[in-house]
């Protein structure tokens, strides 16, 4: 629904791209470029599943961001900004290099500015992933945002009833960007023919994503790469926004079963669907709760 009241939304980015250590690059979108030496916060936003810096969520989160007086620079996962990437490679669920790269990279041209991670669904999960692995990563807080974290209860959810819909849209434009690779030769190994065939995000996930990422099958990726079992290792104050009625996330399996460290909240919304959490009592002009609870608990940090 949030998708559809703010698809003329508008806010001027800066792009620039950085170049990677495997000779590819990462794509950003800044709300201002920081000067040198800055010491303005700055918080760095990961997109969900095929999002980018149009998706309205990004937008909206970005714009608040603006108005809270920090900078905003989101990464792009690769082949998500409207170019494609060198390699064959693209990005999942648990893939932290590319954000470990960037976050040093802040960390050495603005060792002043505070910083803080805001991750969206599958960015979520990433945000979730990378803080657990790496604790000396340079963020004072996070933020994560209905997070796919455990990957195969939610492989499942997705495939159910009015679910499978958004199912339909993420696996066709996965399908199609993972042809266009195909046709590059850059994933030699994928057949194309039985690729087109692919229904489910499981399928695809066992044919494509587990395989070019050296899992061994979408189960085997789906539990390497989930966030909830590392959940627990992340070092500083990170806020967990989950709804109980997101349509592609299953709740009894999202939802912590053992006790977290007293610097991680976890909130449950009764309502909020998949990163809308739209209220207000103007239907015309509503109240996207997000972008009010994100910067009122990062405030607290920078």
């Amino acid at each position: 629904m949030a998708k559809y009241f703010r698809k003329h939304q508008r806010i001027a980015l800066h792009k620039s791209s950085l170049e990677t250590p495997d000779d590819d690059f990462i794509d950003l979108a800044w709300t201002e470029l920081p000067e040198r030496n800055s010491a303005k916060p700055i918080v760095v936003i990961l997109h969900g599943l095929e999002g980018s810096a149009d998706s309205h969520y990004a937008k909206g989160m970005l714009t608040a961001i603006k108005n809270a007086g920090w900078i905003g620079v989101l990464m792009h996962f690769r082949g998500c900004s409207g170019r494609p990437n060198r390699h064959g490679r693209s990005y999942h669920s648990g893939d932290t290099r590319d954000i470990n790269f960037l976050s040093n990279w802040l960390q050495n041209l603005y060792p002043q500015a505070p910083k803080a991670a805001v991750g969206f669904s599958l960015g979520g999960n990433v945000v979730t992933r990378y803080l657990a692995e790496h604790q000396d990563h340079p963020y004072q807080a996070a933020t994560v945002i209905c997070a796919p974290l455990d990957l195969t209860s939610c492989s499942r959810r997705i495939a159910k009833g009015s679910s499978r819909i958004y199912q339909k849209y993420l696996v066709d434009m996965l399908k199609a960007s993972t042809l266009v690779k195909v046709e590059q030769q850059l994933l030699p190994e994928i057949n194309p023919s039985r690729l087109e065939k692919v229904k489910e995000l499981w399928d695809f996930d066992h044919m494509v994503t587990a395989p070019v990422n050296g899992f061994a099958s979408a189960e085997d990726y789906y539990q390497r790469a989930s966030g909830k079992p590392v959940m627990a290792k992340i070092n500083v104050p990170c806020l967990f926004i989950h709804a109980a009625d997101d349509p592609f996330l299953d709740h009894q399996h999202i939802v912590p079963d053992q006790p977290l460290p007293e610097h991680i909240d976890f909130e449950i919304s009764e309502k909020g669907g998949h990163v809308g959490f739209i209220t207000g009592n103007n239907p015309l002009n509503p109240i996207y709760w997000l972008e009010q609870r994100t910067p009122a608990y990062l405030s607290q940090f920078l």
